[in-house]
C-alpha cells in the first residue's frame, strides 16, 4: 500500500481543489434559459462544463506526452514521464472532485455507472501514481478525453434540447469518429497490450480486470449513442427523465 506522506498527496489534493474551485467559478456564468429553469439540468450543466473543460486541457495534454514520449506507445509499463506524471494525477483529482461532487448533490443513485466508472478509473491511475508503473497506459487511457470534448458538447447541447441545430447534427458525426479513433481504438490496444504481457505482471492481472470491466461499459455506452443520434426510432422512451445523461 502507497505511504500516507507519499509525495503524490499533495498533486491529487491541489488538483482535486483545483476543479473545485473551477466549478464555483463556472456557476456564476450566465445559464441557458432552458437550463435554469430547472434545478437538476443546472446542476447537470456545471458537472459538464467542468468536465469539457478537463477534456480539453488532458486530452490535448495526453497528446502532447504521447509526441514528447512516444515511447509510451510500445513501453506501456515502464514508460515514464514528469508530464504523462502530472496529467495523470490531474485526472485523478479530477475524477475523485467529480466522485464528491455527484455524491453530495444527491445524485449518486442516477448517477451510479458514472461512480462506478469512476472508481475504476481512480484504481487504475493509482498504481500510475503511487508505484509509478504503467503511467504509459494511464497517458493513453486519457486519449480517451479527446473524445469526450465532442461527447461532453453533444450532452450540452442536448440538455438545452438543441438537438434541431446545425452543430448538434455536424458534432454526431464528428463525435462518432472521435469516438472510434480515441475511446475504442486507444482500448483495444491496451486490452491487446494486458492479454499478451501484462497479466501475469506485478499489476498488470488487477489493472487486465479494470480494463475489460470498463470495455463493458464502454460498448454499452457506445449502443447507446448510436440508438439515440443514428436510430432514434428505436430509443425507448424513459420513465426516469432525472437519470443523469448517458445518451
Amino acid at each position: 500500500m502507497p505511504p500516507l506522506l507519499h509525495p503524490a498527496w499533495p498533486l491529487l489534493l491541489g488538483a482535486t481543489l483545483t476543479f473545485r474551485a473551477l466549478r464555483r467559478a463556472l456557476c456564476r456564468l450566465p445559464l441557458p434559459a432552458h437550463v435554469r429553469t430547472d434545478p437538476l439540468r443546472t446542476w447537470r450543466w456545471h458537472n459538464l462544463l467542468v468536465s469539457f473543460a478537463h477534456s480539453i486541457v488532458s486530452g490535448i495534454w495526453a497528446l502532447l506526452c504521447i509526441w514528447q514520449t512516444p515511447e509510451m506507445l510500445l513501453d506501456i509499463e515502464m514508460a515514464w514521464s514528469l508530464s504523462g506524471y502530472l496529467l495523470v494525477c490531474f485526472s485523478a483529482g479530477y475524477f475523485i472532485h467529480d466522485t464528491v461532487d455527484i455524491v453530495v448533490s444527491q445524485q449518486a443513485r442516477a448517477s451510479w455507472e458514472y461512480l462506478v466508472h469512476h472508481v475504476m478509473a481512480m484504481g487504475a491511475f493509482f498504481s500510475g501514481i503511487f508505484w509509478k508503473s504503467f503511467v504509459g497506459g494511464g497517458v493513453l487511457i486519457l486519449l480517451v478525453e479527446v473524445s469526450n470534448i465532442f461527447l461532453t458538447l453533444r450532452m450540452m447541447m442536448k440538455i438545452n434540447n438543441a438537438q434541431d441545430h446545425l452543430l448538434y447534427r455536424v458534432n454526431k458525426y464528428v463525435n462518432l469518429v472521435m469516438y472510434f479513433l480515441f475511446r475504442l481504438a486507444p482500448q483495444a490496444y491496451l486490452t491487446k497490450f494486458f492479454l499478451q504481457y501484462a497479466g501475469q505482471r506485478n499489476l498488470g492481472g488487477f489493472l487486465l480486470g479494470i480494463l475489460l470491466m470498463l470495455n463493458v461499459m464502454i460498448l454499452v455506452y457506445f449502443s447507446r449513442l448510436l440508438r439515440s443520434d443514428f436510430c432514434p426510432q428505436r430509443t425507448p422512451s424513459r420513465q426516469h427523465k432525472d437519470k443523469f445523461l448517458t445518451e
